[in-house]
């Protein structure tokens, strides 16, 4: 069963100017339209490129204690 869809007047006119530029047939109106859609999702992801922080970033954030090399206590029976 062939569904049939009603078009605003707004909706209408814009067809009757794709038609104007030589569009034969509404699919192919529809089919240049999700094509220009697409080309400008893909301009707008190409923007959005993640950016990845830069090397040292993170320097000065973390803290280390200054008897951070020194032996554990816990471990003096496996170091004898």
């Amino acid at each position: 069963m062939k569904k049939s869809i009603v078009l605003t007047p707004e909706q209408t006119q814009v067809f009757s100017r794709f038609k104007d530029f030589g569009f034969e047939s509404d699919k192919a109106i529809l089919d240049h339209a999700i094509t220009l859609i697409k080309q400008e999702i893909s301009k707008h992801r190409k923007a959005e490129k993640k950016t990845h922080p830069k090397a040292g970033c993170m320097k000065g954030t973390f803290k280390m204690s200054a008897d951070f090399n020194a032996p554990l206590g816990d471990f003096n029976e496996y170091m004898q």
